[in-house]
């Protein structure tokens, strides 16, 4: 695949990207560019950051639009239910959280042995979740343990 210049738009087949409504533009863009080490390849009317192999796309909210009528995109309003969230892999889980933090990352918790991975979470300014995870024993066929059974 290639893709023209640093804009995610591939010449053949397909690539991903996030897209997320932020509350404010600079901040974001800033945020994901110093955090993630990534490139700004647009400022605005959609920002984009490129970092690694993925692209971070981030505008305002707003009110339906012919192609997503009925459809309102909104920053989140609280942090403490999600849906979704941005899953990062790393080869150094302490070096990401020593520059992220650095950045101004603010980690839920610092990053916890789960057995098969070394994980934590951090939010961006908008309240999103960011997982950041290294894979330890996974890599050698060491699962996870099922989450404990809340009663």
């Amino acid at each position: 695949m290639t893709v023209h210049g640093d804009l995610p738009a591939p010449q053949q087949g397909l690539l991903l990207t996030h897209f997320l409504t932020v509350s404010n533009v600079a901040v974001s863009r800033r945020f994901y560019a110093d955090v993630f080490g990534g490139d700004i390849v647009m400022e605005e009317n959609p920002a984009i950051v490129k970092a690694a192999n993925t692209w971070i796309i981030m505008n305002p909210g707003g009110g339906p639009t012919p192609d997503k009528p009925g459809v309102i995109l909104e920053a989140p309003q609280s942090g403490e239910r999600v849906s979704s969230f941005l899953n990062v892999r790393v080869a150094d889980i302490a070096a990401f959280y020593t520059h992220a933090v650095a950045h101004g990352a603010d980690f839920l918790t610092e990053p916890v042995d789960r057995g098969s991975e070394l994980r934590c979470y951090f939010r961006d300014p908008d309240g999103y979740l960011i997982e950041v995870g290294q894979s330890t024993g996974l890599l050698v066929g060491i699962q996870a343990a099922p989450p404990a059974e809340s009663g």
